[in-house]
């Protein structure tokens, strides 16, 4: 079965199959992104692409987190390299999720003294939805540092490819200052607290050490399509070294145990697909 499977995911080395076509979507849009920013000097073409784009980008974040908590290529050159590519969609640069999200949120997401992403505040209230994007967005970098220092082995990568990755878009800004500002460091910002905002409906307002009452889920068809099977919530944290493509499978082996009241369709599958 082993020898199967490698040649199978054939010689760029993806761990999984399934990983192949949203990582050629990805990159065929960072293409498009660098083919505008080299021939498109329009402001109003340069503004209409970005707010067009602010979708799809966000559900470059999705990708982006699945990588970091299982790397899609069995080559770690292979796997930095993504790793920027998604930070130039996603304003998430290498090691920062695996840091805060991975190695943080994740160990802690039952104990919002200590969660990453703490939906409460310090008097124990429940943040506003706005309130919790910002916090979320503006402690990102900071938290995924402190998470680093607990774990030396993985905070140099993180700060190496960060300055790289800032020094590459300072560059294109200079270079090409509204092509720059349009296509890579507005994105970068939204996508961020795109990130953020679509997390508070994971496990706002459910206080408990019940890890199968602890997230929300949410089983439409196209959302997990596009997301990659994000809204099989509560089984990725379950076991969230599982791949992506896996967890329908693991939630029906745990779907008995998490309440009723846990189903629902988030904010965004309501705005853009209905029900």
């Amino acid at each position: 079965m082993k020898k199967t499977n490698k040649k199978e995911n054939g010689l760029l080395g993806f761990r999984y199959k399934e990983d192949r076509w949203p990582v050629c979507i990805v990159l065929a849009l960072t293409v498009l992104d660098f083919i505008l920013y080299f021939t498109v000097s329009n402001i109003a073409a340069l503004t209409a692409y970005y707010f067009v784009m602010l979708l799809p980008k966000g559900v470059i974040c999705a990708w982006n987190h699945h990588h970091q908590h299982l790397f899609t290529f069995r080559n770690n050159f292979l796997n930095r390299g993504l790793e920027f590519v998604y930070a130039l969609h996603t304003g998430v640069t290498t090691h920062l999720w695996r840091l805060h999200h991975v190695l943080g949120h994740h160990l802690n997401f039952l104990d919002q003294e200590e969660d990453e992403s703490r939906w409460k505040r310090k008097d124990g209230t429940k943040m506003g939805v706005i309130e919790y994007t910002l916090n979320v967005a503006i402690t990102a970098y900071p938290r995924g540092y402190t998470v680093g220092k607990k774990h030396p082995k993985q905070l140099p990568i993180f700060l190496i490819y960060t300055a790289l990755t800032f020094m590459f878009v300072a560059f294109l800004v200079w270079y090409n200052p509204v092509a720059g500002l349009m296509l890579f460091v507005l994105p970068m910002i939204t996508s961020l607290l795109f990130t953020a905002y679509v997390t508070y409906e994971h496990h706002s307002g459910l206080d408990t050490e019940n890890e199968f009452e602890a997230s929300f889920n949410n089983l439409d068809p196209l959302f997990n399509r596009l997301t990659g099977n994000l809204g099989y919530h509560t089984a990725h944290h379950h076991k969230q070294g599982v791949h992506w493509s896996k967890l329908p499978d693991l939630h029906a082996t745990i779907e008995d145990k998490i309440p009723a009241h846990l189903y629902q369709k988030s904010i965004l599958t309501r705005m853009f697909l209905g029900g």
